[in-house]
């Protein structure tokens, strides 16, 4: 067993102590082997040691880590431009782009933006059962109270609306002094709660009304996993500001927000910094992931695989339905034995979480395989089956 006795309590005690993995795959201490469905929260989305991402990493490792942002590097412009070239794509503008070094990090510069870009407006608004980080200023702009009263008195400036409600956005922006409103294409740590149709584009048209910035939280659901490059785009919206981590360096620290260029130039020299943000060997591991996602077709890959395991979730005993879109799945059951499916789950050798009592959250990599995908299910199924057996009786 390994000492974890020195660590801050932040964190449940883990279930298992993994030490390795490839693809799919993942290895505990003892030796066995489990599929990840979880992808350490959609991060590893090419799978753990991706070939290309760990070369792109050792070499860079061996020529350059760290300068600070008083210097200039090479591999930043690369990866400023290849994101760029994605969100021109998907929203018709060109934009500029801030490193963090985690999605959090990624919301807190669309935060101190939205607050240069609009003088005398201050106010964000988010939704109900959304998730934008844990600092001060993303947890609150985290839109889950229960959240927040362990850490009061938080930072003003923040409200919050329910997720698809078109009246109460409207009146929060009629209040004159909202500055952005910063919403999730598909809200993940929420439950996997997919907007209503005509939701998002009718916020984008209140948004420019109303002269707030709309903002997309694209964290969790960007980097190709809902079948597109982002869940904006099948919303058909053009976001002002998009933040992105996780997938982006599939497994290195790296977030990054991206802004069109007539806001992004309201930022000058000393808004706003980050020591490690866009230091050369996080970015080498995001230019080999980039590279790689674009070479495979990484929307496609979601695609084809969310069309194998969706039908096949929705056959098992216990599932009420199938929440998301690519492979950002919620599997709803009919009943609250979300958690206990997933501790069942680590028994089987699948690694999933509980979103919710009665959610559970599949965030596969990419490039999982049929005959893993299969499996997966197969697993997930005896976990179902052995939860619903123990399930206590009224």
């Amino acid at each position: 067993m390994i000492d974890r006795s020195h660590l801050m309590k932040t964190y449940a005690e883990p279930p298992v102590t993994f030490v390795r993995g490839s693809g799919t795959v993942l290895v505990d201490e003892e030796g066995r082997d489990y599929l990840d469905f979880l992808c350490g929260l959609a991060v590893t989305s090419l799978g753990h040691a991706r070939p290309e991402v760990v070369t792109a990493i050792q070499e860079q490792a061996a020529i350059l880590s760290h300068v600070s942002n008083l210097f200039g590097t090479t591999q930043g412009p690369v990866v400023a431009d290849m994101l760029d070239t994605l969100l021109c794509a998907a929203t018709g503008s060109h934009g500029r782009v801030f490193f963090s070094n985690s999605g959090a990090e990624a919301n807190e510069c669309a935060l101190k933006l939205a607050r240069r870009v609009v003088p005398g407006r201050h106010l964000v608004v988010s939704t109900l059962e959304s998730f934008h980080g844990r600092t001060l200023a993303t947890l609150t702009a985290t839109g889950q109270p229960a959240k927040h009263a362990a850490f009061a008195p938080l930072p003003n400036g923040f409200d919050y609306v329910p997720f698809g409600d078109l009246d109460a956005i409207t009146q929060a922006l009629w209040k004159g002094d909202v500055a952005a409103v910063l919403v999730e294409s598909i809200q993940a740590e929420g439950g996997i709660n997919v907007p209503p149709p005509g939701y998002l584009p009718r916020l984008e048209a209140l948004c420019r009304e109303a002269g707030a910035l709309f903002m997309v939280d694209e964290v969790q659901s960007g980097m190709g996993r809902t079948g597109n490059w982002f869940g904006f785009e099948q919303e058909g919206v053009r976001p002002d500001v998009v933040t992105m981590a996780k997938a982006l360096g599939n497994g290195m620290p790296v977030g990054a927000c991206w802004a069109r260029e007539e806001i992004a130039d309201c930022f000058q020299p000393g808004d706003h910094g980050s020591t490690f943000g866009g230091q050369p060997l996080a970015l080498a591991a995001a230019r080999a992931t980039l590279e790689t996602m674009i070479a495979l077709d990484a929307p496609a890959l979601a695609r084809s695989a969310s069309r194998r395991l969706v039908p096949q979730l929705q056959q098992l005993d216990g599932v009420r339905a199938i929440r998301g879109r690519g492979l950002l799945l919620g599997v709803e059951l009919t009943a609250p034995l979300a958690a206990a499916v997933v501790a069942q789950g680590l028994r089987e050798g699948i690694v999933m979480n509980a979103v919710k009592p009665d959610v559970i959250r599949l965030t596969p990599p990419l490039t999982i395989s049929d005959e893993e995908l299969d499996e997966g299910v197969a697993r997930l199924g005896r976990a179902l089956a052995v939860a619903m057996a123990e399930e206590p009786r009224s």
